[in-house]
C-alpha cells in the first residue's frame, strides 16, 4: 500500500487521526479552540476591545490615522504592481529576489514540470523549514548571492540563503535525491552548518543563529514521530499526500491547512505555553481575555500556510476559505500601524525599550496589529477601488502593508529597523 493510500485509509475527510502523531490531540481538547485562525480573530478582537474602551496602560488606538495609511499602503501597491495583479504574501516572493525565478529554474533541471504531485511534494521540502527560519535576520547581516551577483539582507537574504542549502541538499539524508527534506538530514543539522550556509560570521553576524538550528532538528524529531502526516522515512513533502487524502476531490480550506499544521507542528516550537500536554506554539497570555487568558498568534504557522496553497494551486488543488486566515503580526504590519500613529503607545519611551516577544507591549501590539490590519485591508481596497473577492488579505499583505511597512521604516530609521526594540530569540519575529 502507498504512503497516500495509507492515509486515504487512516484518515477521515473531516477529522484528525489520533494515530501516529507525536502529540494526538482529540477534537474535545481543550487546546482545540486555539489551535486555529478563528481563535486568532477573535481574540486578538477582545484585545482591541480593551484597548479601545481605554483599560491598557500601554496603547492607545488611534483611527483617525488609518485613511493616510490606507493611501501610503495604496501608493506603494500602484508603484510595486501597476496592474494591481498582486500574489499572494508568501515565501515564494523572496525565492524571486533580484528578479530571479529561482524555484523555476531548478524546478525545471529537476523535470519536476510534468510531475505536479512530485513537483508539490519537492516545494513543500522546500518551503517549510526556509519559513522556519524566517524570524528576523537583524541589521547587520547580508547574504552574498554570487551566482546573480547580489548582497541581499532580512528575508529576501534568508530565503535565498535556505534556497540554496535546499538545492545543495542540506536538507536531504539520501545523495541520490537532493531535493527533499527528510527527519534524518534535519534532526543532526548542526549550528555551524547553518552558520556555513548562511555566511554567518562575527563580521556577518545572523541573529538566532543557534535557535534557528535547534528549530530544524526539532522539526526532525517531530516529522519522525508522526509518520500519521510525514510516513516513513519521514519527509515533509509527503504532507501533500496528506492534504490530498483529507480533500477527497472537494475543496481544500486554508483554515483547516492551517489547523494540520498547528497540530502537526506545534511540538516543534521551544519553550513556549503548553495546555494538559498540548504545545499551544505562537500563544500567550493577556489580561484581556476570560477563562484561560490566551491569545494566540500563529504567525509563521500562518505565513506558512499562505506559502504552501501556491504550490498546492499549481498542482490542481482548488483552496477555499483564504480570508480565513489573519494578517501576520510581525515588526513590518506592526511597525507600519506604530509608524503611522494608528497604535500609539501611552507612554513614547516603550519604543525605545529593548522587549522580548513575551512582554505584555509585545502581546498587545500584535493583537491590535491582527485586528487593525482586517480594518486597514478594507481601507486599502476603498482606495483601489477593488472588492475582498478580488483582492483578499494575502494580497494586501503581500502589495502592500508588508512592504509599505518597511518603506517607511527605511524613511524613518537608519537600516530601516522597526519601530519598536525586539529581543528575538529566532523562532517568532
Amino acid at each position: 500500500m502507498s504512503f497516500i493510500d495509507a492515509i486515504a485509509a487512516a484518515t477521515a475527510a473531516t477529522s484528525i487521526s489520533r494515530a501516529g502523531w507525536h502529540t494526538p490531540v482529540a477534537d474535545d481538547h481543550p487546546a482545540t479552540a486555539l489551535l486555529c485562525a478563528k481563535a486568532v480573530r477573535s481574540r486578538c478582537a477582545a484585545v482591541m476591545r480593551h484597548v479601545e474602551a481605554g483599560n491598557s496602560a500601554l496603547f492607545t488606538w488611534q483611527p483617525q490615522h488609518l485613511p493616510a495609511t490606507a493611501a501610503y499602503v495604496a501608493d506603494t501597491i500602484r508603484h510595486d504592481y501597476p496592474d494591481l495583479a498582486v500574489p499572494y504574501h508568501s515565501r515564494w516572493r523572496h525565492f524571486e529576489a533580484g528578479g530571479v525565478d529561482r524555484w523555476a529554474a531548478l524546478a525545471a533541471r529537476a523535470g519536476l514540470d510534468d510531475t505536479p504531485l512530485e513537483r508539490a511534494r519537492v516545494a513543500f521540502d522546500l518551503v517549510i523549514p526556509s519559513v522556519l527560519l524566517d524570524a528576523g535576520a537583524g541589521t547587520a547581516w547580508r547574504y552574498r548571492d554570487g551566482a546573480n551577483g547580489l548582497s541581499l539582507g532580512r528575508s529576501e537574504g534568508l530565503g535565498v540563503a535556505s534556497f540554496a542549502l535546499f538545492a545543495g541538499g542540506g536538507f536531504s539524508a539520501d545523495p541520490a535525491r537532493p531535493l527533499r527534506s527528510d527527519a534524518a538530514a534535519l534532526a543532526r543539522l548542526a549550528p555551524a552548518r547553518l552558520a556555513e550556509a548562511f555566511q554567518a560570521s562575527a563580521a556577518n553576524p545572523l541573529v538566532g543563529l543557534e535557535g534557528r538550528a535547534a528549530l530544524l532538528r526539532r522539526l526532525g524529531e517531530v516529522m519522525e514521530a508522526t509518520p500519521a502526516v510525514f510516513g516513513r522515512p519521514a519527509r515533509l513533502g509527503h504532507l501533500v499526500d496528506y492534504l490530498a487524502a483529507r480533500a477527497a476531490g472537494r475543496p481544500l480550506d486554508a483554515g483547516e491547512v492551517l489547523a494540520v499544521l498547528l497540530r502537526a507542528l506545534g511540538p516543534v516550537w521551544p519553550g513556549r505555553t503548553v495546555m494538559d500536554g498540548v504545545p499551544l506554539g505562537d500563544c500567550w497570555p493577556h489580561p484581556a481575555l476570560p477563562g484561560d487568558g490566551l491569545v494566540p498568534f500563529h504567525k509563521l504557522t500562518q505565513w506558512l500556510t499562505y506559502s504552501l496553497l501556491e504550490p498546492l494551486q499549481q498542482a490542481g488543488f482548488t483552496i477555499s476559505g483564504v480570508d480565513r486566515l489573519s494578517g501576520l503580526p510581525e515588526y513590518r504590519n506592526g511597525g507600519l500601524l506604530l509608524d503611522f500613529g494608528v497604535i500609539a503607545p501611552r507612554d513614547p519611551a516603550l519604543l525605545a525599550e529593548p522587549l522580548t516577544v513575551d512582554s505584555p507591549a509585545i502581546i498587545e501590539w500584535r493583537a491590535l496589529t491582527v485586528i487593525g490590519l482586517d480594518r486597514l485591508a478594507d481601507a486599502v481596497r476603498a482606495e483601489l477601488g477593488l472588492s475582498a473577492a478580488s483582492f483578499p488579505l494575502p494580497c494586501v499583505l503581500q502589495g502592500g502593508t508588508w512592504s509599505a511597512g518597511r518603506r517607511i521604516a527605511a524613511d524613518r530609521r537608519p537600516g530601516g529597523a522597526p519601530p519598536l526594540a525586539i529581543l528575538s530569540d529566532g523562532t517568532v519575529f
